[in-house]
């Protein structure tokens, strides 16, 4: 079987079948001492194209995302690990432009490695300490689903720089949000959270898995980006499967057993998650590692 046929979640079920991983169900590893780690890559004609992203802006967005994890687990970051991987010609004041952008959230880069590489590869590992990690297994029915921001955004940059256009959604894409301080709000009440890498819609899928519940999300209550609209029609995609299933916002969806921020949804009992838009089933596909 290849993996475009397992996907990543039946990669990551067989692994945890065979005892190879273990307690990889959440956005980051927990160690004894409140420690918290994570580790994503960004690899050049997968997350990222040379033509419409600057090396600024890569090393900006490889800390987000990972930072992004941490947020999810209501952890303050403390350093980050930089393994880059690049052509013998790229030039060094690119290379130096990248690892600025790197240390603009403000965390200290302590190690890493070099390597050469047919295509530019950032891998970052982010560690951080947190008191309370409410995981993706606590949500529970009666809970609020809610989000801290607007989607749509970085899905409609993606698809506007693919067509040749510079939308202001544009930096949405190459420039995702940091919620490291609503992270750790969330953090002391939530029962689950995660951060919306993948897509609202699949994303949601696995919190309800784990959690063994139902989420039901109500996409008129989903905050959209400013100039969704205008985007969407520019590049012909539905508002939704802008908002809902693609991916890369980095915005956190928790289960929370109170209103915080904006109130997208609810926990029921039963399994699986839908998504609703007045008051009919719309199923939305996620990012797929593996196509």
């Amino acid at each position: 079987m290849r993996l475009s046929e397992l996907g990543e979640l039946g990669l990551l079920a067989a692994l945890e079948r065979r005892g190879l991983v273990r307690h990889i169900e959440n956005d980051a590893a927990q160690l004894p001492g409140g420690l918290v780690v994570t580790q994503d890559a960004l690899v050049e004609g997968v997350h990222f194209r040379h033509e419409w992203t600057s090396w600024r802006d890569l090393g900006y967005k490889a800390a987000a995302v990972n930072l992004s994890d941490l947020a999810a687990s209501g952890a303050e970051p403390e350093a980050l690990l930089v393994t880059l991987a690049a052509r013998g010609e790229t030039r060094v004041e690119e290379v130096l432009e990248l690892y600025a952008g790197l240390c603009e959230p403000g965390v200290p880069i302590v190690g890493g490695d070099t390597s050469g590489g047919a295509v530019t590869s950032v891998t970052v590992t982010a560690l951080g300490r947190a008191t309370r990690v409410p995981g993706r297994a606590g949500a529970r029915p009666g809970d609020y689903l809610v989000v801290t921001g607007p989607l749509g955004g970085s899905a409609a940059g993606y698809h506007c720089l693919r067509v040749g256009s510079e939308h202001p959604l544009a930096e949405a894409h190459r420039r995702p949000p940091l919620r490291l301080a609503e992270g750790r709000r969330l953090a002391e009440r939530a029962h689950a959270m995660l951060d919306l890498s993948d897509g609202l819609a699949l994303d949601a899928g696995r919190l309800a898995a784990r959690s063994g519940c139902r989420l039901v999300i109500d996409l008129e209550l989903v905050p959209l980006a400013e100039g969704l609209n205008e985007a969407a029609a520019l590049v012909g995609r539905s508002i939704w499967e802008l908002a809902a299933g693609f991916g890369e916002d980095y915005e956190l969806l928790a289960a929370v057993p109170e209103p915080m921020f904006t109130v997208i949804g609810r926990c029921e009992r039963g399994s699986g998650a839908e998504l609703h838009l007045d008051g009919e089933r719309l199923d939305l596909a996620g990012w797929e590692h593996f196509p």
